[in-house]
């Protein structure tokens, strides 16, 4: 039995081996005669040759390279020599964390000369930033903030970067647009304006300007966002319409062009976020196109209607008992604006102004604004459940930072009394230091003086000053008079709001001389 096992196992290798041999042979001379494919990948098919500006590659791709060799020529570097105020400052709109605010303008050389100190003086700060070049006359648009105070602005075009003395024509602070114009003797070299209400979230985008001082460096990414508000400055807070984008930004990146896959100029970059990773923004360039007329003329000017509205949302939608969630609801109307010498109240909803429609913010903003100073607007608006309407003359908007020679003098006396800056409570300002609701007048402290009387008693950026050794102020006017009346008193008091990082009220002593 056992010998009979052993031979059938025997048989079994013996078959084994055989097989093995048979399978090892034929792969030998299957290779030899070449019937199998061979292991090594296919031999790619040669690229195709590059097509427009804009096409798709072999890998489904737009030729950046082409679009580069395209926008670069109208490129150029801005140089500027700033007059820096010693008390330039922002109000801290997002405090996230850090100091200041978490969305820096990048205009700045990174090798900033400014260090710490008390001393308060002006000085001059070279900058750097990016512009393109949109007529082939020479006008230039870049942003506001990278030429704003500028004493001297010089452009550097061309791959030599040939110098040329520019002018500021025009600046808009609420949008960070400025156009500049240089003279040559032969035309520029442009760019191609596209059409930035077209964009959609996930477009390729391609930015390019002079990051760190390098120059002429492009970046890739995609639309990230649309309709951004970033909190940039209190001058930008109500006309933000950003686009965000993930394309790399950088120092000295700010004025150049965002383009598209057709090599059209889309936006203007203008800021990055400084807590995030590649979070940028830029200024539409559709709001350069419309406001070019007036920057060529030298000043921009906008209708102003004098009321602060937020947008309808579900709560506001059941709580006034509304149909749709359509339209913009007024919450705050200014003494003597246009809005409130028409009758408007808060708690009212704007539906419509003359034809058209207000269903968001942006839609009244952007119609009042686009409105010449005088104009008369019908506006539609539903109150106590009852439509109404009212017509309304419209004034000229401020541009944020202006001030009439008088009260420039004023702020100047003020500050080198007890070393603070103040402006009168408005609703810009109350929502920038989110200040109590409790305060319903005075004047905000917008700068405090670090080696001052005024430091010394504690007083902060952002305190309202509600009363003057006892009498209350409501305007910049009124603690004046009381400044005034205080003549040549060793001592002021003031009862002073603060509303961060708690709401308190206390009584500050300040000490005028010794």
């Amino acid at each position: 039995m056992i010998k009979e096992a052993m031979q059938t196992k025997t048989k079994v290798l013996s078959l084994t081996v055989l097989l093995a041999g048979a399978v090892v042979f034929g792969m030998i001379l299957a290779g030899s005669l070449d019937l199998t494919r061979g292991a090594s990948a296919e031999k790619a098919a040669a690229p195709a040759p590059a097509a427009a500006s804009g096409a798709a590659s072999v890998a489904g791709l737009p030729s950046f390279a082409d679009l580069a060799e395209e926008v670069i020529p109208g490129v150029v570097s801005v140089r500027s020599t700033d007059i820096v105020k010693a008390d330039r400052r922002r109000v801290p709109f997002h405090n996230f964390g850090g100091e200041g605010s978490p969305f820096d303008f990048f205009f700045r050389s990174p090798n900033d000369p400014r260090k710490g100190g008390d001393e308060e003086e002006d000085r001059k700060e070279l900058s750097g930033g990016t512009g393109f070049i949109i007529e082939a006359d020479g006008f230039i648009l870049t942003n506001n903030h990278v030429v704003e105070n500028a004493e001297k602005v010089e452009v550097l075009i061309g791959p030599k970067d040939e110098v040329y003395p520019a002018k500021v024509v025009g600046r808009d602070p609420a949008t960070d647009i400025a156009l500049l114009k240089v003279e040559g003797s032969k035309p520029f070299p442009t760019v191609r304006l596209g059409d930035s209400d077209k964009l959609r979230v996930g477009d390729w985008a391609m930015a390019i300007g002079d990051p760190l001082n390098f120059e002429k460096t492009v970046t890739v990414g995609v639309i990230s966002g649309k309709g951004r508000q970033a909190g940039l400055s209190r001058a930008t807070q109500s006309f933000e319409n950003l686009i965000q984008t993930d394309a790399a930004i950088n120092f000295g990146n700010s004025g150049g062009p965002l383009v598209n896959i057709r090599g059209e100029v889309i936006g203007i970059n203008t800021a990055i976020s400084r807590v995030g990773q590649n979070i940028g923004f830029a200024v539409p360039i559709n709001a350069a196109k419309r406001l070019l007329p007036q920057l060529k003329k030298g000043k921009v000017v906008r209708g102003f209607l004098g009321v602060t509205i937020a947008p309808i949302d579900k709560n506001y939608q059941e709580a006034f008992g509304l149909k749709s969630s359509d339209g913009v609801l007024v919450q705050s109307v200014e003494k003597e604006m246009p809005g409130d010498k028409a009758g408007l109240r808060h708690e009212d909803v704007i539906t419509k102004v003359d034809d058209q429609a207000t269903k968001t913010n942006r839609d009244l903003i952007d119609y009042i604004s686009g409105k010449v100073p005088g104009t008369k607007v019908t506006i539609s608006f539903i109150r106590d459940g009852k439509e109404k309407t009212a017509v309304a003359t419209l004034e000229t908007r401020a541009v944020d930072g202006e001030k009439p020679e008088a009260a420039r003098a004023e702020e100047k006396e003020t500050k080198e009394k007890i070393g603070i800056t103040i402006k009168d409570l408005d609703p810009a300002l109350r929502n920038g230091y989110q200040v109590d609701r409790s305060a319903q007048k005075g004047v905000v402290i917008t700068h405090v003086k670090p080696v001052s009387p005024a430091a010394d008693a504690n007083l902060a950026e952002g305190d309202v000053i509600l009363e003057v050794n006892g009498t209350e102020v409501a305007s910049v006017a009124g603690y004046q008079a009381e400044m005034k009346k205080a003549g040549n008193a060793k001592w002021i008091r003031f009862y002073v709001l603060r509303s961060q990082p708690r709401v308190q009220n206390f009584i500050a002593a300040v000490k005028v001389q010794d």
